[in-house]
């Protein structure tokens, strides 16, 4: 075991008690109180329990003390002190640095990165020091303790530097794991999963969800399942795939292509991006024999092609029509445009008439 001068960097992964939230992996209890939560109360009582349950647990980033220009971490300070929650200097590249130094010497780090347009200084810490950690020891070592967590995509009014998708970045480098929530109670699972999950994982959290989702979440600590897609909707004609706010805008478009074109869609949440679930994506395609998949990220290069390229490699035979994409415009994000910029219903809607139709 490692020796240092804190007890917060005392290595803790070895010998974590047995709790509820090891014994409840996978999904949710039934059981226990629930309450109404947007998403930015379901990240923070997401955080609340992990610095509860885990002593050498912390959070850090820029303003973070204070609760953080979107108030994820508000009252923690308070109730679990500076020396465990507690702001950084305006240096991505500085937290994600320290980050991986507390992860190394056994805590738990959480990093805040204020916004996730600002993350690219912190990718060579991210993709060469965290993601190679345990691989360039030959497992000795390793930063599984670090968690990163970005607001991103599209709010209405961010413009160029406030608005951004980078997920694609960082799904290119193997080491990570990446994901983006779609609703209050899966971030809260998620990000459970993710913090305690012995492997670096870059949480990005679609900040237009953050005070407009809304749901009964549970009260009590739980996880789900990292690498695990989530059939939203069952159908039988169209497989849609999408993630974080996307899915809201494909339940849409799906229940107009149900109603005005009398098809049935099936809608698929990925979840998490790396390592991504391409057993559940392969199934559905078989089934349904078409595919569209949606993000907000610029469409080349995006997520998207990545899927697009499993499912043409694994399911050609199956396939009714070509996989198509509806993305981003692979342009700087425009604060004036924004809405012909985004992949909004109309365009998933249309995707879908034009898919089934074929």
């Amino acid at each position: 075991m490692l020796k240092t001068s804190s007890n917060l960097l005392q290595h803790s992964r070895s010998r974590a008690p047995v709790t509820s939230w090891q014994r409840c992996v996978g999904g949710i209890s039934q059981e226990g109180e629930k309450k109404k939560m947007n998403l930015v109360q379901a990240i923070n009582s997401a955080l609340y329990l992990a610095l509860e349950t885990d002593p050498h647990a912390i959070v850090f980033g820029e303003d973070v003390g204070f609760g953080g220009v979107f108030r994820a971490t508000v009252d923690l300070q308070e109730r679990f002190g500076k020396h465990r929650v507690f702001n950084t200097p305006l240096c991505e590249q500085g937290i994600a640095g320290f980050g991986i130094g507390v992860a190394a010497e056994g805590g738990t780090a959480i990093a805040e990165i204020q916004f996730a347009d600002y993350i690219y200084p912190a990718i060579d810490q991210i993709c060469n020091e965290a993601a190679k950690y345990r691989f360039r020891s030959g497992g000795q070592f390793n930063v599984g303790g670090l968690t990163i967590r970005a607001p991103c995509g599209a709010v209405g009014h961010g413009g160029l530097y406030h608005s951004q998708s980078p997920e694609a970045y960082f799904t290119h480098t193997p080491g990570l794991v990446v994901v983006c929530p779609r609703s209050p109670l899966q971030a809260k699972g998620l990000l459970l999963a993710a913090i305690r999950r012995n492997d670096p994982v870059v949480f990005f959290e679609p900040k237009s969800l953050y005070r407009s989702a809304t749901e009964q979440v549970p009260v009590g600590d739980f996880e789900l399942p990292l690498e695990k897609a989530e059939i939203v909707e069952e159908g039988s004609d169209v497989t849609v795939i999408g993630y974080g706010t996307q899915v809201h805008v494909l339940q849409k478009a799906c229940a107009k292509a149900r109603e005005e074109l009398g098809v049935n869609p099936e809608l698929i949440d990925l979840r998490t991006l790396l390592p991504w679930d391409f057993e559940t994506v392969h199934a559905s395609v078989r089934k349904t024999g078409r595919c569209i998949v949606s993000h907000e990220a610029p469409i080349t290069c995006g997520f998207g092609a990545e899927v697009v390229a499993s499912i043409q490699q694994n399911c050609f035979l199956q396939l009714e029509a070509p996989v198509t994409r509806v993305c981003g415009l692979d342009t700087p994000f425009p604060l004036a445009h924004e809405k012909i910029y985004l992949p909004d219903v109309t365009r998933c809607f249309n995707a879908i008439a034009k898919v089934t139709s074929f």
